[in-house]
């Protein structure tokens, strides 16, 4: 009993080091992309694989990234409390967790059809890639970006058996949509990043030049959507999604209009997990609702 005391302990601790809840973000892109390709819905089966190759990558991914960064995180006075630095969980405990994330992502891979299973190193690949760009580019959040595309074009596989034209549209929505709210996120610790010698857009632009950026990548995300819109023939509800998923992006840039970045837990968690499933849910109600 004190054994599995310890062990759920553990798993609490390592799930919310790697903020499994914030899942939420790629997740449903990835279905919408499942939506898209099965032009309705897609079987249980292929949701449910879909759901643990996800589950098993953004486990594996942000374990990897909070080992290889921990000494980073523990000089840096808005990471120190995470749970590596601050002793709550070990190293190996917490390899053992990514080796057993990536073991989950492999084989859904293989449970949904052999392309996931060639392109599955790939995305492995960009993974640990992340990681160390930070130590080296300025463009870690367009490598980030890249990550989490594979969420929907992954699906797309998943149920198409192959990569088309909108697969690589809507991965390019997800790219320029993470990368822009990530070069946001990384403005909190623009003064700690200069200091250390890390490699961020901040770093490069400055704030200010930082949020333009930010605003262009969403910009070119929009405008994804509405080549996506048009490819795919979709309809109205569809565009009615992109005008909300516009008005969020509005907003989420007035909150930190100026720099000012007092709301930016809620410009960041809150509006970007809305963003994500607003798309989804107008996706599935064009696919699904019969219009007049």
């Amino acid at each position: 009993m004190a054994t599995e005391t310890r062990l759920m302990r553990k798993i609490t601790v390592f799930l919310e080091m790697i903020k499994f809840s914030h899942t939420v973000f790629a997740l449903p892109f990835a279905l919408t992309g499942a939506l898209l390709a099965a032009n309705g819905l897609p079987s249980g089966r292929q949701v449910l694989w879909i759901i643990l190759a996800m589950a098993g990558a953004r486990t594996a991914a942000m374990g990897l990234n909070r080992l290889i960064d921990a000494e980073i995180d523990a000089k840096n006075p808005r990471t120190a409390n995470r749970a590596i630095p601050a002793g709550l969980i070990g190293k190996g405990a917490t390899l053992v967790f990514i080796v057993a994330a990536t073991l989950l992502l492999l084989f859904a891979a293989t449970m949904l059809n052999p392309l996931c299973l060639k392109l599955a190193p790939v995305a492995i690949f960009f993974l640990v890639l992340y990681s160390f760009c930070k130590r080296f580019t300025a463009l870690a959040h367009v490598v980030l970006g890249i990550c989490l595309a594979a969420a929907p074009m992954g699906a797309w596989v998943a149920i198409r058996g192959n990569i088309d034209t909108p697969a690589l549209i809507l991965g390019g929505v997800v790219l320029f949509w993470v990368a822009g709210f990530d070069i946001l996120y990384a403005l909190q610790d623009l003064e700690f990043d200069r200091a250390a010698g890390l490699h961020s857009i901040p770093v490069v632009l400055g704030v200010e030049g930082s949020l333009w950026a930010a605003r262009l990548f969403h910009l070119v995300m929009l405008g994804l959507l509405l080549v996506l819109f048009v490819t795919m023939h979709l309809g109205v509800l569809f565009l009615v999604g992109i005008l909300v998923a516009s008005a969020m992006l509005l907003y989420e840039h007035l909150l930190l209009k100026g720099g000012n970045l007092d709301k930016l837990d809620a410009a960041f968690f809150n509006m970007n997990g809305y963003i994500s499933i607003a798309i989804l849910a107008f996706t599935a109600a064009d696919l699904l609702v019969k219009w007049p």
